[in-house]
């Protein structure tokens, strides 16, 4: 992987080449959408927002609890027999909602299967029953999370009602673009789908465990892991890049963010670090409701959120 400054020698960008469908698979529709227009932060901002986790955990552990917490999702859609592109949307709806709030804000093992449970409603992959959703739940704390939780102290109504607050948060943004589909229009234009595709495909994968889906448009990071598959597989597509009228400095900087997400993950070992890192991170206390009066409201903490 220390090769992949070779293909940056020479900076592709040739003003000649005309703006075509390589480069821009999604116009007409990704640069008009809520994704786009509301949900590409600016670095910066991001930070801004972690402040208050920042307080609590350190720029790493605060990443460690990030790769945590997706890999919990993608644990909880298989166990659903998901579709991958569920469990990024989930993913995605993870990682927006904890960039405007703090982990303090909602408990993550609360907001993880809302989020998983409106992202299989928006990609309609079919009606997940709450028992269903619920069985899954505790099948997958006792296989693999009991370390940090011994049991879910949350029901399917406390799930229902983050996933209205998640709504809220994401002002009903929901149709999201990933960057599967410029992948594999990509690769079909190189003719390399036998020897490219799955390993460019596992890179856009990981990429989630990252905060390039808040940063980047997909068509990016689908550009970026070809550039890291090619070079993994010992690729010449110098050639094709050359003909993309794309900003090669771009595709670095997301090259070397997902290096640096890999150094940290194969460092990471989730069981012996993370009941210190999650023994930092102040949660909401989950309250039982008082019985309804007509002269006062019901308290929201009941959802495991609390006001900021």
């Amino acid at each position: 992987l220390s090769k992949l400054s070779r293909f940056n020698k020479n900076k592709v960008s040739n003003p000649r080449v005309k703006q075509d469908w390589r480069v821009y698979p999604m116009c007409g529709n990704f640069w008009k959408s809520s994704h786009y227009q509301q949900w590409i932060l600016d670095g910066q901002e991001l930070e801004l927002h972690r402040r208050r986790d920042l307080q609590s955990l350190t720029a790493e552990e605060l990443q460690k609890t990030h790769i945590f917490l997706a890999n919990y999702i993608k644990a909880l859609g298989e166990t659903l027999k998901m579709r991958q592109q569920v469990i990024a949307t989930a993913t995605m709806y993870f990682k927006r909602f904890y960039a405007k709030h703090s982990l303090s804000d909602v408990d993550p093992t609360l907001l993880c299967p809302a989020a998983v449970y409106l992202a299989s409603k928006v990609e309609e992959c079919g009606v997940i029953s709450s028992a269903k959703m619920m069985t899954a739940l505790r099948t997958v704390i006792k296989k693999e999370y009991t370390y940090i939780m011994p049991d879910s102290p949350y029901s399917m109504s406390h799930i229902l009602e983050c996933e209205f607050f998640l709504l809220e948060v994401l002002d009903c943004c929901l149709i999201v673009y990933h960057p599967y589909r410029c992948l594999t229009q990509y690769i079909t234009d190189i003719g390399q789908e036998g020897t490219l595709l799955a390993t460019s495909w596992k890179i856009v994968n990981d990429s989630y465990r990252s905060d390039l889906c808040l940063l980047q448009p997909p068509y990016l990071i689908a550009l970026a892991a070809i550039h890291m598959a090619a070079v993994i597989q010992k690729k010449d597509i110098r050639p094709w890049f050359a003909e993309l009228n794309v900003d090669m400095s771009k595709i670095l900087e997301i090259t070397k963010t997902m290096l640096s997400l890999y150094e940290l993950w194969k460092k990471f070992d989730e069981k012996k670090e993370m009941i210190d890192i999650w023994s930092k991170i102040p949660k909401p206390k989950l309250t039982k409701k008082d019985p309804p009066q007509s002269s006062t409201r019901p308290d929201n903490n009941d959802t495991g959120t609390s006001k900021s």
